[in-house]
């Protein structure tokens, strides 16, 4: 009884922790190490617990959840070599430089944005902290997003306005395949009154005696 007991309690944790094994994710503001730390944690006691995995299927497990925004890097790790190729320091490695990079841009772009927000506003950053220029940061960049907003607004009405006037049709005769200016019968009469009053002679002012 007491072995049926332990194998019992052997295999619910198993299924703990394999469930948490399915559902493992980075977090937004996780490292890729501290990521790498609690993942080897829960396979590490799979195994204690006689349930292993493959380096592939962990290389191809840790690649799965990384966040879509590294979508460009697992591919490129996936065409650059063979899943069963690459091991387990290998790949940590290889996302590590890639944070890096994806960090460094992140802080450039960011300051980037706050000399902008300064420079809009007239100030200078030597007066102000930290929380004070993420504050005129972010307003300087909704401000640019809606004056963004507005330019692409005004284009779409003005579009709006030139496709109403192809399709609202001709006020005159109620076709819908021209509009007024482009009315042909009006061409036609234009045309007619030109030619009868180039056949016209033109009439004196007053009458000849003879």
């Amino acid at each position: 009884m007491a072995h049926e007991g332990t194998n019992q309690v052997k295999q619910s944790r198993i299924e703990l922790l394999m469930r948490k094994y399915e559902l493992f994710e980075i977090s937004d503001k996780e490292t890729v190490m501290d990521m790498y730390t609690r993942f080897t944690h829960i396979t590490n006691e799979l195994k204690s617990l006689e349930k292993s995995f493959t380096i592939e299927e962990l290389v191809r497990k840790i690649l799965r959840f990384l966040p879509h925004s590294w979508k460009t890097k697992v591919t490129a790790i996936q065409e650059a070599k063979k899943m069963d190729e690459i091991s387990l320091d290998e790949l940590i490695g290889n996302l590590q430089n890639y944070e890096l990079r994806k960090n460094s841009q992140i802080k450039e772009e960011t300051n980037k944005n706050r000399s902008l927000a300064l420079k809009a506003m007239g100030s200078d950053d030597s007066d102000m902290n930290e929380e004070e220029i993420a504050l005129v940061t972010r307003k300087f960049k909704k401000i640019f997003k809606k004056v963004g907003k507005s330019i692409k607004k005004g284009s779409t009405s003005k579009a709006r306005n030139n496709d109403q006037d192809q399709t609202s049709g001709c006020f005159r005769c109620g076709k819908l395949n021209h509009i007024v200016k482009y009315y042909p019968i009006q061409k036609e009469e234009q045309a007619s009154e030109q030619f009868r009053n180039w056949g016209k002679k033109p009439q004196l002012s007053g009458s000849t005696k003879r």
